[in-house]
């Protein structure tokens, strides 16, 4: 029998691209689980499980993590962004529509995870955020292509669609300016 004492279940609240969810979950939910078993968004994936991949980013409070790292009942009232409130069909978001102009994925699986991180690396920088390769901390940041393939480090593509995943965010960073 496989009952769970209360103390090992909490009820969690997450904002989820603008909708508040009350959630029952076991203590033990990843993030990564609780939006895609629980809330059925799916368009974050699962990739190796361990934080390698990036498949999983998703943005917490306007900054990136890897989903499957973290526990759910951490993110009480926290304002979590997936790639389903990224953009849609009818309305692709500029990050996504440069993936499609660039061809910036072959199987697509880790795509999500690549768009989500790839729009928190042009805020990070806008922000000031310094990398380590930002040559100079007292200016404001250049986006180059070794700032872009920093910042990205943590998102794998197995397919190797990285020359076309850094054409993709350059087209996004130049609109931008």
């Amino acid at each position: 029998m496989n009952s769970q004492s209360s103390a090992e279940r909490s009820n969690v609240s997450l904002v989820v691209n603008g909708e508040r969810h009350q959630l029952e979950l076991d203590n033990r939910t990843t993030l990564l689980d609780a939006l895609r078993e629980h809330l059925t968004l799916t368009g974050t994936k699962k990739g190796c499980d361990h934080g390698q991949c990036g498949a999983c980013t998703v943005s917490v409070n306007g900054e990136r993590i890897n989903a499957c790292l973290t526990l759910a009942v951490m993110h009480e009232g926290d304002d979590i962004s997936t790639i389903e409130g990224v953009g849609g069909v009818e309305h692709l978001d500029p990050m996504q529509q440069a993936f499609v102009d660039h061809d910036a994925f072959q199987c697509g699986y880790c795509t999500p995870g690549q768009i989500c991180s790839a729009k928190a690396v042009l805020d990070e920088i806008q922000a000031g955020l310094p990398s380590h390769v930002t040559k100079d901390l007292n200016a404001p940041i250049e986006i180059s292509d070794a700032e872009i393939r920093e910042r990205m480090s943590g998102n794998l593509c197995r397919c190797g669609a990285y020359a076309n995943i850094l054409k993709a965010i350059n087209q996004v960073a130049e609109a931008r300016s």
